[in-house]
């Protein structure tokens, strides 16, 4: 097991950033996909060795706070509010409310940090908790004089698409590369809705409007020895990412890496149930982002800033998935993807939405009660901009997303190690009973992120 070290974080200053040039003060709705989020606050952070002496923190801290001030006058966004219109839904309030900025000291080294574990390491002590606004920034000087930088952003304003691309534009800030080459867009009537909308039967099975949903069960204290929710971070070698994609492959058909290591995990997951039920259920979900989906011949979804994500789910038996060989639950992957990798898929959710505004939808698997079966959702964070992130320092060691995010189902991420080598890293907030098996059963496949892994 991975141990680290107690630590305690200590605030220096807080304040507020607001964007550098005056905003016009305006509001901004939300298009029918960000309507589909409930109000969850995601976690980033990236961690920076020390690259001058630790003197240079002050230094380091201005620069981001004026390179955020910069990048805020074009992701206004960010530095709004949310605030509900006359029927109840969820809209920005633009008016340069600024983002909640902390700076502070901990006394712990890098090596120190115990990435595997980050309910310890980084929940609540290096990730800022959002108060106010849409994004919270937390730069957290270390021991050893390296830094973490840390944001919360609530996620029915943006996805990890959008986010990707404010990080990058704010380094390119701090390392004066303007004008920005990716400028974000707020066109929210490309995702309008069809005039009359056209609704595929399976967007009911995948969604569900919240007055359906039955009302939560009183919320209990978790001890010890109950199984809970926990977050972990390993990481997959490439050497065994080619194994499963081996192994998932069949016929002629060569299945990606993603849905090798998806299958692997629905048989890992299924795996760690002890019910002897042979109708109960096990879902696995996957984050599917419709941009490339809905592009036209101008391509303006690739700068288009929001949530465009669909979330299809599998629901196969559980004894199935134990006994089955990977290759056939890797069919069953692909076939319950496939149905939502189309622009038919988006547009027909666009009309969902419509066709029961204002009363708010969400996915199913989200909502996934304990009595159903055990339930978690993949997204992939191929795309995670790490190398990108460089304020001016070098890029971070270490980076990834940290997202606890209060749903009934597990949340898996996984993205390229920062080695680049292939490998990924992978945070998986999951209960801590399937990770104790997981671990137990695959410990070969994922191993528990150190710091000795990173250099």
């Amino acid at each position: 097991m991975v141990e680290g070290r107690e630590f305690e974080v200590s605030t220096r200053k807080q304040e507020v950033v607001a964007a550098a040039l005056p905003l016009q003060e305006h509001w901004l709705p939300l298009s029918n996909l960000d309507l589909l989020l409930p109000p969850v606050d995601v976690g980033v952070f990236f961690c920076y060795k020390n690259h001058s002496s630790p003197s240079a923190a002050a230094a380091r801290v201005g620069v981001l706070k004026k390179a955020l001030a910069q990048a805020l006058v074009t992701y206004y966004a960010f530095s709004g509010e949310v605030v509900a219109n006359s029927v109840g839904e969820p809209e920005i309030l633009c008016n340069n409310r600024g983002v909640d900025f902390v700076e502070a000291f901990a006394d712990v080294e890098l090596k120190e940090l115990n990435l595997y574990n980050p309910d310890e390491s980084i929940e609540g002590k290096l990730v800022p908790i959002k108060k106010h606004g849409i994004l919270a920034v937390q730069a957290t000087e270390l021991k050893c004089g390296g830094m973490v930088v840390a944001c919360t952003f609530d996620h029915r304003i943006a996805d990890a698409y959008s986010t990707n691309m404010f990080l990058v534009s704010w380094a390119k800030m701090a390392n004066s590369k303007s004008p920005l080459t990716e400028v974000p867009s707020f066109r929210r009537s490309l995702l309008n809705p069809r005039r009359p909308g056209q609704i595929h039967p399976s967007l009911n099975d995948m969604y569900v409007p919240v007055t359906s949903l039955p009302p939560p069960p009183p919320k209990m204290e978790v001890n010890d020895h109950e199984d809970h929710l926990v977050s972990r971070i390993y990481y997959v070698t490439a050497e065994q990412l080619i194994k499963l994609q081996a192994l998932a492959s069949s016929n002629g058909c060569k299945r990606s890496k993603l849905e090798s290591f998806c299958a692997f995990l629905w048989k890992m997951v299924a795996g760690s149930e002890t019910s002897n039920d042979v109708k109960t259920l096990c879902k696995m979900g996957i984050v599917v982002d419709g941009r490339s989906r809905l592009a036209d011949e101008n391509d303006l979804m690739a700068s288009y800033f929001g949530n465009v994500l669909s979330i299809p789910f599998g629901a196969t038996k559980i004894q199935e998935l134990k006994e089955k060989s990977l290759n056939w639950v890797a069919d069953e992957v692909h076939e319950f993807l496939e149905c939502a990798v189309t622009k038919e898929h988006f547009l027909g959710l666009i009309d969902w939405v419509e066709a029961h505004r204002p009363v708010p939808g969400l996915a199913k698997i989200y909502c996934n009660g304990s009595e159903e079966g055990p339930a978690f959702v993949v997204s992939s964070g191929q795309r995670f901009p790490l190398s990108k992130v460089d304020f001016g320092w070098g890029a971070p060691v270490f980076g990834s997303y940290h997202f606890p995010w209060g749903g009934s189902s597990g949340y898996v991420m996984p993205m390229p190690s920062p080695v680049g080598n292939g490998d990924w890293v992978v945070y998986m907030h999951m209960l801590k009973g399937q990770l104790e098996v997981i671990e137990k059963e695959a410990g070969h496949v994922l191993r528990p992120l150190t710091f000795g892994y990173l250099i």
